[in-house]
């Protein structure tokens, strides 16, 4: 799990300063996504703020909770992880039914869905169970 941390950290303070340079319009035009000055696509984008700061807060809250040894830091690790997949499946979906392909913000998109899928599985695995299957995979 050590590979989990900086995965969490990096993506929760990506989100914080993805929303801070959108608040401060800090996007050159040529790197936003397509129709990004578009009413319904900034309302659309904004709809995504709740479920990233939510994301961020359960992310950082779970490195605290590592750091601290308390053991409800898998549960919020958990949570940042699936919110995460959530926020990079929805944001795909729209583009996918919109018919846009920006590679750039896809690779960043599908990050957020493929990443966290790596690290649920070990969350939901009793640790006892996956130390006897890595040791009988030795064998």
């Amino acid at each position: 799990m050590k590979y989990l941390k900086p995965f969490l950290f990096v993506t929760d303070i990506g989100f914080i300063l993805y929303w801070f340079i959108t608040f401060f319009h800090l996007i050159p035009a040529n790197a936003a996504f397509k129709d990004y000055d578009d009413p319904v696509v900034i309302a659309w984008n904004w709809s995504f703020l709740p479920l990233d700061i939510l994301i961020s807060i359960s992310g950082l809250a779970s490195l605290y909770l590592h750091k601290k040894k308390r053991p409800l830091w898998k549960s919020a690790a958990l949570v940042s992880l699936v919110l995460t997949f959530c926020s990079g499946l929805q944001a795909i979906a729209f583009w996918l039914f919109s018919g846009d392909f920006d590679p750039l913000w896809w690779s960043f998109n599908l990050f957020l869905m493929i990443y966290p899928l790596y690290f649920i599985r070990f969350l939901l695995t009793d640790d006892t169970a996956v130390k006897d299957r890595f040791r009988a995979e030795r064998l």
